[in-house]
């Protein structure tokens, strides 16, 4: 099961038309090569029975692994959490329940789903809301970041981290939202054109359907947080290069420059596989195409769909892991274990974000 991956089967009689849950493709009508011949799938799902498992297999250890340190220790450093903290919390948390998800389509991968209907509507709407809300809670990271650090403004009280704790909330049901269709449409269903196989999939009214839920992928997304992240962290980094440049400054200028490459390189190759497909599937462009081709934007959808899920396990890196204050509660925590940190690690100040570093002023984060 991957984030989009084409459906080809004859539903006319039951006037249906839907999509592989991925949230946002839809029934593909004939899936043809030329003059009436009608593609052969055995390849692709072949490769996703191979690749799928395999890769979803590594998202959900790395992401498990790094996305637990996360919240064990916020979860000790409950009592000083600042507004990046939770904002970082929420983030971990859906990524968390994101990759947990992973294995229903890593089984359906390999051996069609085989958990019903019931599972198939929650799993799928589990998927989409954690997936929408690691989205969004990177856009309000760039966005607190930005009004500290270029304006000295909080976004929210320090005093009263509630408030930041309903804002996220707030994102919670507007993704829950989201995620209506998924309840009301996803089923499994019985695929003859794919070896008779059971998959979970969404089966909506109309063609429109599909159109309207790729277009609302590719805004919420995509283009939203990219050009959000876009936008805030331009703006931190003239900020920055305008002041003197200290080490702690020239780190956070790497931070920010590899959370903008890492969102880029996860979900752009996706974004631009996807607009093809619906552009071809929409007969935007020649629909007269090889099997050959079709079966390379099969394995294209797959192949990126998983590097956008690798992203889940890059944020507790990008976000945690390169902060000293980080890296010393980490070790404070370890260091029962045996384990020592070689040279001067620096002091933590309980006041301060355990993800980052004071530069200038005391709102500027390093992350």
């Amino acid at each position: 099961m991957t984030f989009d991956e084409k459906i080809t089967m004859s539903m006319e009689d039951l006037g249906f038309s839907g999509d592989e849950y991925g949230n946002y493709s839809g029934m593909y009508d004939g899936d043809c090569c030329g003059e009436g011949l009608v593609c052969n799938q055995d390849s692709s799902m072949h490769f996703d029975s191979i690749f799928i498992p395999v890769l979803y297999s590594l998202v959900l250890v790395v992401g498990l692994v790094g996305n637990g340190l996360v919240l064990v220790i916020l979860w000790k450093k409950r009592q000083s959490l600042n507004v990046t903290d939770i904002f970082i919390l929420h983030l971990s948390l859906a990524d968390t329940l994101l990759v947990l998800t992973l294995p229903f389509w890593a089984v359906e991968a390999v051996n069609g789903w085989i958990f019903g209907t019931a599972l198939c509507k929650l799993n799928g709407a589990l998927f989409k809301i954690n997936f929408y809300c690691g989205i969004f809670m990177l856009s309000c990271i760039s966005l607190d970041r930005f009004l500290s650090i270029v304006y000295a403004v909080q976004m929210y009280s320090r005093k009263k981290p509630m408030v930041t704790h309903c804002c996220c909330l707030m994102v919670w049901l507007f993704c829950i939202l989201l995620s209506i269709p998924d309840w009301i449409f996803l089923v499994d269903f019985e695929d003859s054109r794919r070896q008779d196989k059971i998959e979970c999939v969404p089966f909506y009214p109309s063609d429109d359907w599909r159109l309207y839920s790729r277009l609302l992928y590719h805004i919420l997304g995509f283009v939203f947080p990219a050009i959000m992240m876009l936008f805030c962290y331009s703006c931190i980094l003239l900020r920055l290069r305008r002041g003197s440049q200290g080490m702690q400054k020239k780190r956070a200028i790497r931070v920010i420059i590899a959370l903008v490459l890492a969102f880029f390189i996860s979900w752009t190759p996706y974004n631009i596989t996807l607009i093809v497909d619906t552009m071809k599937n929409n007969e935007t462009i020649s629909n007269q195409t090889s099997c050959g081709s079709t079966t390379a934007l099969d394995v294209a959808l797959t192949a990126t769909s998983t590097l956008g899920y690798l992203h889940c396990c890059i944020n507790p890196m990008l976000y945690a892991f390169v902060g000293v204050k980080f890296r010393q509660h980490l070790l404070d925590m370890l260091r029962p274990l045996g384990f020592t940190l070689k040279g001067p690690a620096g002091l933590v100040s309980r006041k301060s974000s355990v993800w980052s570093e004071s530069v200038d002023t005391s709102y500027m984060s390093a992350f």
